[in-house]
């Protein structure tokens, strides 16, 4: 004899349409919930897909939840891309702290996409769009950091971006940088400040 599924069972298995199609568009959807959970997974599944960077970076223009705005940050870090680079440096110019905070630290594994932009930065009208960029060589593990920061100390006449350029020196200097670093010292001899940091980081790297 057959077997007849009871009329309980059929309605135990009742089904339920979904929320969100499976698909780009349902995972671009689902970052407008209202659930952090929610986007946050959609973010790590968009993760997936170098060509979201776009989609990502709008995301974190209008994202207030931390986890999910880290979540953005390190999906845009797997896909070092001119694309996500693009994005992150332009939040540089952010006024939240922490999203330019979390683009300094992401765009730090990306030197090869953001490289060709440095020099551009170094010369932005914006003085702390150039300690921001200051900022991230310090992570950035690229043959040119030295050179940048060289240029820095020998043209610059904010004595902030010098300042900041003297203490990524401290941590990344070596000993063919000091004769610039006792020359921006000299260059602005009546800054206090300058003076400290240069002798802070001339030690450093005189230790080393």
């Amino acid at each position: 004899m057959a077997l007849r599924r009871s009329s309980a069972a059929a309605e135990s298995r009742e089904i339920v349409e979904r929320q969100y199609p499976r698909d780009d568009r349902g995972l671009i959807a689902q970052l407008c919930d209202s659930r952090p959970e929610v986007r946050r997974h959609a973010v790590r599944d968009l993760a997936a897909h170098a060509d979201a960077a776009l989609v990502l970076g709008e995301r974190l223009g209008v994202e207030t939840e931390p986890s999910v705005r880290e979540a953005l940050f390190t999906a845009l870090s797997m896909h070092p891309s001119e694309a996500a680079a693009g994005t992150l440096l332009a939040l540089l110019r952010a006024e939240d702290a922490g999203l330019r905070n979390g683009a300094i630290e992401a765009l730090g594994a990306m030197p090869a996409a953001v490289g060709p932009h440095i020099t551009a930065l170094l010369g932005d009208p914006d003085s702390d769009v150039r300690i921001f960029t200051v900022n991230l060589l310090i992570d950035l593990r690229h043959a040119q950091v030295a050179q940048w920061l060289l240029q820095v100390l020998q043209g610059e006449t904010h004595v902030n971006v010098v300042a900041a350029a003297i203490e990524v020196l401290a941590e990344v200097g070596t000993r063919a940088e000091l004769p610039a670093l006792r020359a921006a010292r000299e260059r602005f001899s009546d800054d206090v400040f300058i003076g400290f940091a240069t002798d802070i980081a001339i030690e450093r790297i005189e230790a080393e």
